[in-house]
């Protein structure tokens, strides 16, 4: 039964409006980030509202070309 409430909870984060997921964070060049995101970084989305944050870094990364 608990694992079935498990499934529930998991179904319900990955259909909500606000909530975009980890594939379209970690595509997007972000992270996801229980809370807060790192110093360096700021809140672009939601991976699954309203607790994971995608976290992008403020500047640029320097690809060393």
């Amino acid at each position: 039964m608990g694992i079935l409430v498990l499934v529930f909870i998991f179904i319900s984060l990955t259909q909500h409006g606000g909530a975009h997921g980890p594939d379209s964070c970690n595509h997007g060049g972000g992270l996801c980030r229980v809370g807060n995101c790192d110093s360096g970084e700021y809140p672009a989305q939601f991976c699954f509202e309203p607790i994971i944050l995608c976290c992008k870094n403020s500047s640029p990364v320097d690809t060393g070309s």
